[in-house]
């Protein structure tokens, strides 16, 4: 058995609670033990591989809840084109998988991807270790009916209840972990588009059906509030963005509190009014539609947390404006947009990560009997969460129990 002490740190057990100095046993791939040092002394392990934290912070790994690996630019290439030939694609996909792990992202919650296969392929090649990468339920095409300006035009974007249940089970046949809906248009793409709703009520409540027959999670985009009503009433298990939500749909999002998630993309909101395009991009469009976006979300996001509702950080990175490995971001966004505490980021990040990843018993805590998943961080981010932005700060990344950053200083073996 593989035994590592992670010992002389400050922990950050992604519960709310303040950091503790503590120590930290793992066990092959779970944290065996949590000692915490004033009240419960030092942990004995003998043939342990000893790493000295030097007073640096261990916290879970964090999750990425609205993950693009397949959208091509990343913090190490910049790539213009967005839809690429399938052999880059690939390429892409696998490069952003690395990224995302070495911004300290352990696990991701796809929101769609650019081919049908490819984030189920690059899921395996991470779970048979064969190449680095976050733990990620994959999904595949975003689907919009045939006719939309997002849909991508091939056979499985038909119209009827016949044609969306076809598309589940299909996703399901093919390995798919979450299918993605587009209830309601994207102004970015559309102007007023936003306030479209895609499909029709039988649609919506035949995939919602289809869904729970094939044990399938169904995610949406939903900017409207009714497009927030129909995915409730279809069973939806994460909503990206709610927008538009009215006090109806605040109300039923609040009654599903305990089964649903919400991810408002925040990041790419940001990203859009900052971005500087060269003259030959115009994209007036975008960066007006991204102004009621931001004043419309500063008020949303604080009340749906008033509520008790899971808000998760996730940003629709992979754009050339807001690359992949950019995605800590969104925890500042929640800071300096919504009135969270840097604890507050911290626990959506990682305890709430865990839930949405279906793994609430073994993901997104520092406790015995979870995955040891951790990052050591030079610095305390439940003070000043931007640290996490810099992957020098960085000093471990540790998945399921493997170093995929080792920390610079020397490392012991115990007696």
């Amino acid at each position: 058995m593989a035994r590592t002490l992670i010992t002389n740190i400050q922990i950050f057990d992604g519960s709310g609670r303040a950091p503790f100095s503590g120590e930290v046993l793992i066990e092959d791939n779970r944290i065996a033990r949590v000692a915490e040092t004033a009240s419960e002394g030092r942990i004995e392990a003998a043939d342990a591989t000893v790493i000295d934290g030097a007073g640096a912070t261990l916290m879970p790994g964090m999750v990425e809840a609205h993950a693009h690996l397949s959208w091509p630019s990343s913090i190490e290439r910049f790539i213009p084109d967005f839809v690429l030939p399938p052999e880059e694609q690939l390429l892409a996909t696998v490069r952003n998988a690395r990224v995302l792990l070495e911004s300290g992202f352990t696990s991701a919650y796809s929101a769609g991807a650019l081919g049908e296969r490819i984030e189920v392929v690059v899921r395996n090649e991470i779970d048979g270790g064969w190449t680095p990468g976050p733990r990620l339920r994959a999904s595949t095409i975003e689907r919009s009916p045939e006719g939309d300006p997002i849909a991508t035009g091939d056979i499985h974007h038909g119209r009827g209840a016949d044609a969306m249940k076809a598309f589940v089970k299909f996703c399901k046949e093919i390995g798919i972990d979450q299918v993605k809906l587009q209830i309601s248009g994207e102004d970015a793409l559309l102007p007023g588009s936003s306030q479209h709703i895609l499909y029709t009520e039988e649609e919506a409540q035949a995939a919602g059906e289809q869904a729970r027959e094939s044990d399938i999670w169904l995610s949406a985009h939903t900017q409207a509030s009714e497009a927030i009503k129909m995915a409730l009433r279809a069973g939806v298990r994460v909503l990206y963005h709610c927008t538009y939500a009215d006090a109806e749909a605040l109300d039923l999002l609040e009654a599903a509190k305990d089964e649903i998630f919400v991810a408002p993309a925040i990041g790419v909101i940001v990203a859009t009014l900052e971005a500087k395009p060269p003259p030959h991009i115009d994209m007036t469009s975008m960066k007006e539609a991204a102004v009621p976006v931001i004043e419309l979300s500063k008020k949303l996001i604080p009340e749906l947390k008033r509520r008790g509702i899971r808000v998760l950080p996730g940003g629709d990175y992979g754009f050339p404006f807001n690359p992949n490995g950019t995605n800590a971001r969104d925890l500042q966004h929640f800071v300096d947009l919504f009135g969270y505490t840097p604890t507050e980021a911290l626990v959506a990040a990682t305890k709430l990560g865990g839930e949405l990843m279906g793994r609430a018993h073994e993901l997104g805590l520092v406790e015995p009997g979870y995955l040891a998943d951790l990052l050591l961080v030079d610095g305390d981010p439940t003070q000043d969460v931007s640290i996490l932005q810099r992957r020098d700060r960085l000093l471990m990344i540790m998945k399921d129990g493997k170093m995929h950053k080792a920390p610079a200083q020397p490392i012991a073996r115990a007696a």
